[in-house]
Formats: structure tokens, sequence, C-alpha cells
């Protein structure tokens, strides 16, 4: 079955990628006349897979939830997409050998991309409208508790392609729930990429077992470092935007970390406005009694990503004992650091390892709609092919193309 949807998402992509950029902006624009025409059929369907996985953790029914809301800011950034450039051709820099020959590298499609995610349907919409943009096409395997959201989503996108005059084979969807097709994707040949979207044990899986290229994303273990030189008050709304905002996102925090030297004065006030959110702290030995109703923290839980309202707290004696912890149990996704010492925020931009990383705020801008790409097939957390959120040239990759007029090597 999947050598055969590859076959044919492969001969599509194939006419596809010669496709003017006005044609690709067509479909989208097609794509968001279809999805508003049946939004109540999307919601339903929606409805449907929120029923039938009631035992879901309330981390993953919330990001399998569709509102109304969240298909208008999904449409928003199909409108971004449309609006960006299209890379498709961009060159790299002409030069022109002494022997005359003209060599130019240019950005072209991928090629066939498979996309593995679990509980958040609305990655079929814009990681799927990223990829087409790009010159791709997508095979789908979400989890099976968001299939039929996802199917409803795929029939626009199926329609939207052949309304513009292509295949409906440029986005498939895996419908079999059974998990060997997640196994054969692993190892399906001639697959271009395949990009892993969900929990850690999904993408573990994925980069330990796959033997087709992968792009490892999204595990966030992300850190809030308050320096000694802080702006107070700045710290408490960062940490509370950064870890309450969202906490079943992977750009959420899950550990501040307080230099030793404000501590006292940071800590019960930090503590008190997360208690109000409903946080439960999990404290180190010297946080522990600054911090009422805390429990005390174990190294397994400066390594958790809690998705959930739970958060990690440390004191360190100074930066480079925050960026130490950063570097045992960080996941390169984001870290932040808040102070008014621009020398101490420089030295963390330089000296933390991840693909984003910020002074005075917080993580949870790690967000392709927030970095104005009008969404992300993945936050990727590795350093090739791509990092950090990614967008349409991350989707792309480089051809070089030669002119000549006769020339040999001699």
């Amino acid at each position: 079955m999947l050598e055969a949807m590859l076959k044919n998402a492969q001969a599509a992509q194939k006419e596809w990628a010669l496709s003017h950029t006005q044609v690709r902006n067509d479909a989208l624009e097609q794509m968001i006349h279809l999805v508003r025409r049946d939004q109540d059929k999307i919601l339903s369907a929606n409805r449907r897979d929120l029923d039938a996985a009631s035992e879901l953790p309330k981390a993953l029914a919330n990001r399998l939830a569709l509102s109304p809301e969240g298909l208008s800011k999904l449409l928003q950034g199909l409108k971004v997409v449309i609006d960006q450039p299209d890379p498709l051709g961009t060159g790299m820099g002409q030069r022109t050998l002494p022997n005359g020959l003209s060599i130019e590298a240019i950005r072209v499609p991928l090629g066939t991309i498979g996309l593995i995610f679990e509980s958040r349907p609305g990655v079929a919409i814009e990681a799927v409208a990223l990829a087409l943009k790009a010159g791709n096409a997508m095979i789908l395997r979400s989890g099976h508790e968001a299939k039929g959201t996802v199917a409803a989503i795929v029939a626009c996108w199926q329609e939207a392609l052949t309304k513009t005059g292509f295949r409906a084979d440029l986005v498939q969807q895996i419908l079999d729930p059974d998990r060997k097709y997640v196994d054969a994707l692993l190892h399906l040949r001639g697959l271009d990429l395949l990009i892993p979207r969900g929990g850690p044990a999904l993408i573990q899986k994925v980069v330990a077992e796959a033997t087709v290229p992968v792009i490892e994303t999204g595990v966030g273990n992300c850190h809030v470092y308050v320096d000694r030189q802080a702006d107070l008050d700045m710290a408490v709304n960062i940490v509370i935007n950064a870890k309450v905002s969202n906490p079943a996102v992977c750009n959420a925090a899950e550990t501040v970390l307080v230099h030793q030297d404000i501590a006292e004065q940071l800590l019960p006030e930090l503590a008190k406005a997360l208690s109000a959110q409903g946080v439960q702290l999990h404290a180190d030995s010297r946080a522990l009694s600054l911090v009422p109703g805390a429990v005390l923290a174990t190294n397994e839980d400066f390594a958790k990503e809690y998705l959930s309202l739970d958060l990690a707290v440390r004191v360190v004696a100074n930066i480079d004992e925050a960026i130490a912890h950063i570097e045992q149990y960080g996941t390169k996704h984001s870290e932040t650091i808040v102070t008014n010492d621009y020398s101490q925020g420089e030295r963390f931009l330089k000296m933390v390892d991840a693909a984003a990383v910020y002074i005075n705020a917080s993580t949870r801008f790690t967000d392709g709609y927030q970095f104005g790409f009008g969404g992300e097939v993945g936050i990727s957390t590795q350093k090739l092919h791509a990092r950090g959120p990614m967008g349409l040239e991350a989707l792309t990759t480089w051809k070089w193309v030669g002119r000549g007029h006769g020339q040999i090597r001699s």
C-alpha cells in the first residue's frame, strides 16, 4: 500500500514542482474557501474524535480539540504562506569560472515528505500548506485519535488540488490505524524526508529506527534563567507566560533557574503567582524552603518535558551553572535569560546550544506562526538540514546549475 502511495505522490509532485507560484497560491486560496465551506463537517469530525478518545490525558485532549477560532487562525496562517515569496528557483549567487562556465545553486523542492504526528489535527493544514507552496507532496500518518478530523481536512486539500488542475495524490493520508504502517514509513525507500511530530517516544523511535532521511523535532525541555540583575516583575511575567499560556506545547518552559543572589526575593513572589495559576512546583533543596507548596525535585524532574502545569525550580550560583544545567538537561529547543546585564545576556546567547535562544522574552515565541512563516512543519532541534521552526525554505534543497558553451575539463 505505501509503495503505491509513494509512487502516486512522486508522479504528482513532478508536475507540481514545475507549476507557477500563482498556481500553488491558487490551491491554497481554494483550501481557505473549502475549509470555510466545510467548517461544520470538520468540527463535527473533531467532536467525534474527542468523544472516542475520552481516555486521553488532558494535555493531549487539548491538542486534539479544534474550535472555530482555531480554524480561523489556521486559515490566517494560510494567507501568510500565500503572501510569502516563492523560494523555488531563487539562487545563492551566480559565479563564472575562468573558463566561462556559469554555475549557480538554486532552490528546488525536497520531493515527497512523510509526516507522522499525534493528536494535533491542525498540523494537516499548516504543515501541508508550507510543503505544497514549496513544491512538495505529502503523505500523512496522524495518531488514531485524530484520524477523522484529519480525513475531513485532507478531503479539502484533495478537492483544492483537483480544482486547480492537479492530482489529489499530492496530499495523501494513511487511514489504517495499524502501527505496522508507522514502521513501514520508517523504511519506505524513495521517501525524501520523514518528519515526526509528537511525544518523546514517537520521536526517539523514528530517529533510532528510520532508514530514510529524518528531521528530529520538537521535544522541548525549555528553561528560563533569571539572572542576578533581572527585572523581577518582568521575570515573573515571562515565567507565567512561558509555563501557563499553553503548557501542553513543546515551547512551554519546564524549568526555572534562579540566581542565588535574588532567590529569596524572587521565589516567594514567583511561587505565589504560579500557585494562583494551578502550577505545581518541583524545587531543589536550595529552593524548597522559599517555595510554599513545592515538592522536592529529583534529577528525573529536571529532565522531564511535563506538558502540564508542573514546573521544576533550581537555584544556581551563577550563569555558568545555569548554562551547565541547560547543557545537561535541555533538548536544544528554546532557552531564555531574563537580565538587565547586557554582557550576561550576550554570553547566554553565545554559549547556549539551542535552536532558539532569547533575552528577556518568553520561550513561547518559538513558533512558525510567530516567526512569520504562517505555521511550521515542525521545530527542528537538530543542526542539519534545518533548525528551529521549519518554514518554506526549510522544505527545499539546492540544485547546482551550470550553463556553458562547450567547455570541457582538461
